[in-house]
Formats: structure tokens, C-alpha cells, sequence
């Protein structure tokens, strides 16, 4: 350590005869414990060493270190291993070096390549023998070091791998039975949580799991993949029983129900995951940490081998499958395990079985595997064989759209019952995941005669429940209350009160208190549930509300999150105006402050005019409203407290228009310093959005809503309509969510159909300035920041409606194949000439079809209906029916033929994309308008707006 410490500073440029030191000791084959100190001293070191000292010490080295480890006779096992530790760490920095000096380290490792490989064939030649950690040490570290080689120097390691590939399979095959007896079948492995002196662990486990991660290399490599096609089947059919649950967690999940939901939904590496998929709660994917893999290994089969993989992985199942049905007939005791690890691995990559089931690829039935499982095992055994059943449960179910439907129904019965029935835990925890699963897609007639009996069961394991395994019941509850709508109601008395405890007993818990407020959603949508909800909910929240400072963290914000539903607004409104007002206004804590003024935009949303009646003094409740925006639009606030005082600000102006129209310039004023102030791209969005439907509330008179905006101040600039125009132009790419986009995009429309002449006045940021300057760094950015071009407002605002334009002709030429007429209509639009002409009657594109129209006009929506995050705005604002597209084109004909000079002057300002984007449309609605007038016998005397309303859009 001392010698070690020292030269991580000093060696190699001020301690250049330690080397040679080091070396000598290495090779006195007389001095043991001398070959032990500087092996130990090179293998502290190896991990610092760069690319300027490896290729110097590897051609010196490595022949020292070949002749220690091809010494059995003389060195022992641990001190080979440690050589081959050194060997791995040169080894890695040479691949790391191959990226820029590919030749240089091919060249140095090229004569070196097959004495090691011969060596490690050596290692690797005699099976594995059990209770022997120091030669699963030494192994394990040939691995690593062949791992290495494999991945930096494929091409050279292709030509000498065959001599490994028979001792590789005998390690393979004989580390099986060695892992049984010891993992397995044993209580526990004795040489578990072993380390040697410099603390490398020294277990079983530790070893299979890089014997998988190498396995896993060569099955992904496109050059060595070929080397196990041969041997596929055997591969999969070996890897299953690497799969089995061994005793330990046996004994573990048996006295911890807990501990084995934990384990089953977590991600820690093991002998288990590194064989297959890990997956989640939900039956999703999960990544698993590993330094080396990006897959595991069955799913690295399937991806690199395909429907070979596929077909390897259902012939290997039904082989283990009739195992241990053998087994089972046998009276072994153990039989059951190789079937849980079965259906563990069909579970791990049902996805893709799945696909090539469905498309009839395969020549082998996973169905007829699947009902042969089900039939076999459903409803039998279940205390003897508890993780069995818990599998089979929460794994067939992911198989539900290839199990014929009457098997289907006999395993959801089945799932239900367990429920209810007086079983080990891990069997109910599989039966909850296999309902979830399982009640969307089922047949409502067939399960109403069991929905009470589930309904029941289900809130006795909810009052049962513990933090692990509340979730999966939560999720399970509302699955069956979806199922069972009617039924719902008869059971709402009884669920709700629980969920309510649940939920006020977890509410500093994000997961646990969603989870609840979800369930009571589902009661609330169920018939004749939400008027009894309501009565529940409120009579609990209402103290909360009224005295906040008294209250656990997290409850007054969570029982504000809780309070949303609309059916009610009056009955919401009477309980928890008043103390939702007085949140708002006295609050410091940031999430109640967010979820108190969502729950006042639902209640005006809800409420509208009717609801400044309700509280029997209408001017006291407007005044309220006022008072909560102008706290939420204070500049001086932090931002995350005023969120959502968009959302809460354009409820006011859709539904309260005429109270708030002489509170406008006062809240232009505001609206301009909290902007100033802001600190959050999301914030600074909505504020944006409301200047937005401003603009539109104006119309047709938007020249009087600029004028106002150039009358109210605005800190360091001239007025409020150039520091929000400027904003505006900076901001605008990105808003987010199909409803804001439409909004902000139609009335940059608007003002720029003004003409104002305020509008010409201002300059604003154009395009971003590309530099040839390399790479940027972090302090380069801040030293040169990037630089963008100024451009006049009108042409930035035509450049921003372009740009929607380039979007929508992306998302259709995405939509459409790769040989589409729109897509070559684009191809020739990218080669028309940079001087844009425009004019509608052009004919220099192809001639479109209506379909294609139409599509354009559509994509827009679909594609943007995931991203609208804000119901309230989209569901109350007939803004939210624009269809952009549609709107986009007439607005760019008018304005091209009601001010053509304008038009063509602005467009020289834009880059040719964005003229592109134009001219394509222009022309094309021009092509349509010739056929209109063909048809109709009109002229081109006619006007063109006229003939574009008669058009098909």
C-alpha cells in the first residue's frame, strides 16, 4: 500500500527503477512472498494506469505474468488469480485505447493473443468443482479477462476462440450441478459474503454471474454468436435451470411476505437476473445494473438469434416443463422449481413470444404450452407449492391474448378465489398481479357473480396490507371497481372509508396516497358512486382546509389534490372555497400553494357565473378571486409558488369574461412583472398562453389590445407589447401541449394580420448564429455565448408559423411509407430554387391529392393529444377545435394575396426550409383551387378566397 501510494505520484517520470524492481521480484520463483508483495503492489497500480504507460508495460509485463499463471505447480490458485487481475486491467485500458490507436494495440496484443488463450482453455478444461471459491476466483477472473479480449479485439480473438469454446462449456455445464447443490437444493452457500485479503468476493453467485455477462458477450457478438448456433437449444435449456429459486429465498419469502414483493420488484443484481429479464410490477422491462451488458442473456438470444432464439426458448420450456412433471411423478421434492423457473423465463420475454405467436412464426405452440402449465398446476398444491402458484399466477396472465378463452376465464376464477381463500401471501400477491392484468380485458357477465366476493376479499388484504404490498392491492381495487362499475355502488360504503384512512395515513407517500386518490377516481366514475364520495370526502377535508398550520406535512397539500372532482362543484365550493382562498394567500409551502390553485381553476371551470351566487355575496367572492391572482402574479414570489396561476388565470377570462374585462390592464401589468421575474420555462409558457387567448378575446379588434399593451410600462424596455413580443419570439418553440400550441401559434397569426404599425418597430431574436469553433465546452459557453441573428417582428412571427408548418409536414411524411408522392413532392420541393417566389397559382410542385390535405390538416392533433397536460384549458376553450393546419393555410393564402408585396418581403427573411414549408402549401391549395374553378367554370378573376372556402378541408 505504501510502495503503491507513493508511485501513484512519483512512478513512472520521478521512480523509473520501480518497474524493473517489481519485475525482478516477479520472476524470482525463489522468493514467493517477494512474486506475492509486487503482484499485489502491479494490481494496486494497474488501475491507474493511462495510455501512455500501458503500451510501454504490457509487452514486459504480460510474459511475467503468463509464466506465473501457466505455473500451477508452483504459485497457488489465489496468487494466478491476482496475475490475471493485472492482465485484466491492462487489458481494459487497451480497448480503451483502440478507439483512437486501433493498429498500434492490435499490433502489441497480436502475438500475445494465443499463449493467453491456450492458458485460459487450460483454466477453463476441468469441471467446476464445489467448495472450492478459490478456483471459482481464478476462474471468474479468466472471464473478465476473456470478456475483454472478446469486446477490444474481436477480430483477432475470432481466429483463437475455438480453443476455449469446449472448456467454456464444460465450465458452463458443471457450474450447474455445483450451483444446485450449494444454492439450490442447500440451505444457504457457505462460502457467501467471502472476500479475499484485498476484497474481492469469492462467492458461487459472484462467478455465475460473469460466466452469464461473458455468455452474454458472445451471444450479442456478431463475429462469436456463430460459434453457440450450433448448441442453441442446449444453451437455453441449461441457462432455465439457472433460473430456479434457491433455498435461501425459499426460507426468506416464506417468513416475509414483504421481502419477497420487495425482491420481486427490485433490481438488484443476482445469479437470477442475469440470466433473463427483470421485470416489474407492471410486467415491464426493467435495465439492470451491470458493467458490461446492456441485455440478459435469454433476451440476447432472442434479439441476436431471432426466431431460432425463440423456438430454442420453447422447446427448452416444454423439455423442463416435462421434467418436472417427471419429477412431480416421481415424488421428488424439489420438482417444482424447474417449472417456476420455467415460466419465469416465458414471463421474462413474453413480448416477443408473444409477437411471434401471433404472427404464426413458430413452429412450436406456446398456447398449447401455456393451457398445458395452467391445466397441470391452477388450483392444486397451492400450500405446498405457494411461489409455484405465485408465479404461474402473475406470469400466464401476461399471456392472456394467445390462452384460448375458456382457459382464460378458468385461471381468472382461479385468480379470484385465491384472493379470498386462506393461502400462503406470495399467492395472493401473484393473484393480485394476474386480476390486474386480467380485469380490463374480461368478461364483465362472467365475473358480476364473483364481484362481491372479490370486492370483499380485497378490502380485507387492504386492511391487511402492508407499505410493500399496499400498492399492488390499491391497483388491483381499482382494476376490479373499473370491471365491476354497477357493482361499485353497493360496495362504495364500505371501500371508501378505507381508502380515505389509506390514503390520509400515506399521504407524505407520492406513490401510496396516487395510488389511493386513483381509487376513490374510479368510485367516483362508477354509476351513482360520486354523490356519496363527495358526502365522504368532504365532511374529512374540510377541518383539514380550515386549520392547515395544524396538520402532518403533506396533508393539506394532498387533501387539496384529493378535492378535484367536478360532478359536485357546488357542494366542493360551499366546504372548501373559503379555506382553499385563505391557503392561497397565507401559505408559504409551495405544494399546497400549486394544489390549492388547481383546485380553485376546477371549481371556476365547474361553477362558472353560477358560482359567484353561491356564496351569497358575489362581489366578496370576485374580490377573493382577484386577491389569490394578484398574490400568485407577485414578481417577488418564488416561481414553483405560482405554477399554475395560468391555468388559474385563463379560467377567470373563459368563464368570468365580463368581470374581469376592467381588471385588464391591471392584470397586463402584472402579468409583464411576474414575467420579468420568472425562473421556469413552464411558468414563463403560461403566462405567454394568456397573453395568447388575450389576443383572441380581442378579436376582431386586436389593434386595441397592441395599443393597450404600448401604454402599460415595462422595466428596461419601451413599452409591454415589445418586452412581451420579444418574449414571445423567444419563448414560443417551447410551449408545450396541442392545446397551447394552438392557441399562442393562432394569435401570432392574429397580430400579424394587423399590420399594426407598431409591430414593424421592433426587432427581435432571428436564427441561432452556427460557429465552425469545435466542440463546446462549459466554460466556452460561458465565455462565448451563442450568438443570434435580429430580425424584424413581422418576418420572426411569419418564421414561427413556418416552422409549425415544417412540423406537421414531418409528422405526415413520418405517417406515410417511404415511397409516398408526399415525400417526393418534398424531395422536389428541397431542390426548387433558393429565390422564393410565391405566388398560389405556381405549378412547380407535383400535384397533390385531397388525402394528402387532409392528412396534413389532421396530424397535427393526432400526434399532439398525448402532450396536452391541461384538461381544463383544452375541455372548456372552443379554441381547442382550431384545426392548426386548416387554419395555418387559410391564413397564409389571405395574407399572400391581401398583402402580396408584404408577404414576399417578409418571406426573404426566412430560411429556405420555412419557405419551403410555404410554397408547398401555397401550391398546393392552388392546384386544388384550379380544379374548383375548372369545375365551377370560374375564372381567375374570381377571387381566390372565395374559391378557397369552397374546398374540401
Amino acid at each position: 500500500m505504501a510502495v503503491s501510494s507513493i508511485a501513484h505520484y512519483d512512478w513512472p517520470e520521478d521512480w523509473p527503477d520501480l518497474l524493473p524492481f517489481l519485475l525482478k521480484l516477479i520472476n524470482d520463483q525463489t522468493n514467493i512472498n517477494g512474486v506475492h508483495g509486487a503482484l499485489r503492489c502491479l494490481a494496486l497500480l494497474s488501475g491507474d494506469l493511462d495510455d501512455t504507460v500501458v503500451p510501454k508495460l504490457v509487452p514486459v509485463l504480460f510474459p511475467c505474468l503468463h509464466t506465473i499463471v501457466s505455473s500451477p505447480q508452483i504459485y497457488d490458485k489465489p496468487l494466478r488469480t491476482k496475475a490475471l487481475s493485472i492482465v485484466y486491467s491492462c487489458t481494459s485500458m487497451l480497448g480503451v485505447m483502440t478507439g483512437v490507436y486501433k493498429t498500434e494495440t492490435s499490433n502489441l496484443m497480436m502475438p500475445m493473443l494465443k499463449p493467453w488463450m491456450d492458458q485460459f482453455s487450460t483454466i477453463l478444461e476441468h469441471p467446476v468443482q464445489s467448495e472450492d471459491p478459490d478456483d471459482w476466483s481464478i476462474r471468474m477472473e479468466v472471464l473478465k479477462c476473456l470478456n475483454q479480449f472478446v469486446q477490444n479485439f474481436p477480430s483477432l480473438t475470432e481466429t483463437e476462440f475455438k480453443v476455449v469454446v469446449g472448456p467454456l462449456w464444460q465450465t458452463f455445464v458443471s457450474s450447474l450441478r455445483v450451483y444446485e447443490l450449494s444454492s439450490v437444493e442447500g440451505a444457504d452457500d457457505p462460502y457467501e459474503g467471502r472476500y479475499d485479503s484485498d476484497g474481492a468476493e469469492k462467492s458461487l453467485e459472484s462467478f455465475v454471474i460473469q460466466l452469464f455477462e461473458f455468455l452474454l458477450t458472445i451471444v450479442g457478438s456478431r463475429r462469436l454468436a456463430k460459434v453457440v448456433a450450433n448448441n442453441l437449444r442446449e444453451l437455453v435449456y441449461y441457462t432455465i435451470a439457472f433460473l430456479q429459486i434457491t433455498e435461501q429465498q425459499v426460507h426468506t419469502w416464506s417468513l416475509d411476505a414483504n421481502q419477497y414483493v420487495a425482491d420481486e420488484d427490485d433490481t438488484t443484481y443476482s445469479c437470477r437476473v442475469s440470466v433473463s429479464c427483470m421485470c416489474d410490477a407492471s410486467g415491464r422491462s426493467v435495465p439492470v445494473g451491470s458493467e458490461f451488458e446492456s441485455a440478459l442473456l435469454l433476451e440476447e438470444v432472442v434479439s441476436s438469434c431471432g426466431l431460432e432464439g425463440i423456438e430454442a426458448i420453447i422447446d427448452a420450456a416444454q423439455k423442463r416443463f416435462n421434467e418436472s412433471q417427471q419429477g412431480k411423478v416421481a415424488g421428488s421434492a424439489v420438482w417444482w422449481r424447474i417449472r417456476e423457473a420455467t415460466i419465469f423465463a416465458l414471463a421474462s420475454l413474453s413480448e416477443q413470444l408473444l409477437e411471434a405467436e401471433v404472427s404464426g412464426m413458430t413452429r412450436i405452440s406456446l398456447r398449447d404450452l401455456l393451457e398445458r402449465l395452467i391445466a397441470e398446476d391452477i388450483g392444486t398444491g397451492v400450500d405446498e407449492y405457494p411461489f409455484l402458484h405465485a408465479r404461474l399466477f402473475s406470469s400466464v396472465a401476461k399471456f392472456y391474448s394467445v390462452i384460448s378463452h375458456g382457459v382464460l376465464e378458468h385461471f381468472l376464477y382461479a385468480a379470484i378465489k385465491a384472493i379470498g381463500m386462506d393461502v400462503p401471501p406470495p399467492v395472493k400477491v401473484g393473484a393480485c398481479r394476474a386480476l390486474f392484468q386480467l380485469l380490463p380485458g374480461a368478461n364483465k357477465e362472467i365475473l358480476q357473480p364473483h364481484l362481491m366476493g372479490l370486492f370483499s376479499s380485497l378490502t380485507d388484504l387492504l386492511n391487511q396490507a402492508s407499505d410493500e404490498t399496499l400498492h399492488l392491492v390499491l391497483e388491483t381495487l381499482q382494476a376490479a371497481i373499473k370491471t365491476g362499475h354497477e357493482a361499485s355502488a353497493v360496495i362504495e360504503p364500505i371501500i371508501s372509508p378505507i381508502i380515505l384512512n389509506t390514503w390520509a395515513s400515506h399521504v407524505s407517500d407520492p406513490f401510496i396516497s396516487i395510488d389511493a386518490v386513483e381509487v376513490l377516481e374510479a368510485i367516483k366514475n362508477a354509476t351513482g358512486c360520486v354523490r356519496p364520495l363527495v358526502s365522504r370526502i368532504l365532511p374529512y377535508i374540510g377541518p383539514v382546509l380550515n386549520n392547515p398550520q395544524q396538520q402532518p406535512d403533506g396533508l393539506v397539500a394532498g387533501s387539496l389534490d384529493l378535492n378535484s372532482p367536478s360532478d359536485v362543484v357546488k357542494v366542493v365550493y360551499d366546504v372548501c372555497f373559503d379555506p382553499v382562498i385563505r391557503i392561497v394567500l397565507q401559505s408559504d409551502d409551495y405544494g399546497e400553494m400549486q394544489n390549492a390553485t388547481e383546485c380553485l381553476a376546477a371549481i371556476i371551470a365547474g361553477g362558472k357565473q353560477e358560482m359567484l351566487a353561491w356564496g351569497g355575496d358575489s362581489g366578496y367572492t370576485m374580490r377573493s378571486l382577484l386577491d389569490v391572482a394578484s398574490r400568485l402574479l407577485d414578481p417577488d414570489m418564488e416561481s414553483s409558488g405560482s405554477l399554475f396561476v395560468g391555468t388559474y388565470i385563463l379560467q377567470l377570462i373563459l368563464h368570468l369574461p365580463s368581470q374581469m374585462a376592467p381588471h385588464i390592464r391591471d392584470l397586463v401589468a402584472a402579468l409583464v412583472r411576474r414575467l420579468q421575474s420568472c425562473q421556469i420555462t413552464g411558468l414563463r409558457s403560461s403566462l405567454l398562453l394568456i397573453f395568447a387567448r388575450l389576443v383572441h378575446m380581442s378579436a376582431p379588434n386586436v389593434e386595441q389590445f397592441i395599443d393597450l399593451l404600448v401604454t402599460v410600462p415595462a422595466k428596461d424596455y419601451d413599452n409591454s407589447f415589445v418586452y412581451v413580443m420579444s418574449e414571445w419570439a423567444k419563448q414560443q418553440g417551447e410551449i408545450q401541449g396541442a392545446y397551447q400550441i394552438k392557441v399562442t401559434t393562432t394569435a401570432l397569426a392574429l397580430l400579424l394580420s394587423t399590420r399594426h404599425v407598431e409591430l414593424a418597430k421592433i426587432n427581435v431574436q432571428g436564427h441561432l448564429v452556427k460557429t465552425n469553433a469545435g466542440i463546446t465546452t462549459r466554460s466556452k459557453a460561458k465565455s462565448t455565448p451563442d450568438q443570434w441573428t435580429v430580425m424584424p417582428l413581422p418576418a420572426k412571427i411569419l418564421a414561427l408559423l413556418a416552422d409549425v408548418l415544417i412540423e406537421i409536414q414531418e409528422q405526415v411524411a413520418i405517417g406515410n411509407d417511404e415511397d409516398s408522392d408526399w415525400e417526393e413532392i418534398q424531395a422536389e420541393d428541397v431542390e426548387t430554387d433558393q429565390d422564393l417566389v410565391i405566388s398560389s397559382g405556381a405549378t412547380s410542385f407535383g400535384r397533390p391529392t385531397y388525402e394528402q390535405l387532409e392528412a396534413m390538416a389532421k396530424v397535427f392533433d393526432e400526434n399532439q393529444e398525448d402532450g396536452d397536460e391541461d384538461d381544463l384549458l383544452s375541455g372548456a376553450d372552443p379554441l381547442n377545435e382550431i384545426n392548426l393546419a386548416n387554419y395555418l393555410a387559410d391564413f397564409f393564402v389571405k395574407f399572400s394575396h391581401s398583402d402580396g408585396q408584404l408577404f414576399d418581403h417578409l418571406c426573404q427573411s426566412l430560411t429556405l426550409a420555412q419557405q419551403n414549408a410555404i410554397q408547398m402549401i401555397l401550391n398546393r391549395l392552388g392546384c386544388l383551387v384550379r380544379e374548383k374553378m375548372q369545375e365551377s367554370g370560374s375564372t381567375w378573376g374570381t377571387p381566390v378566397a372565395l374559391l378557397w372556402w369552397e374546398l374540401p378541408m
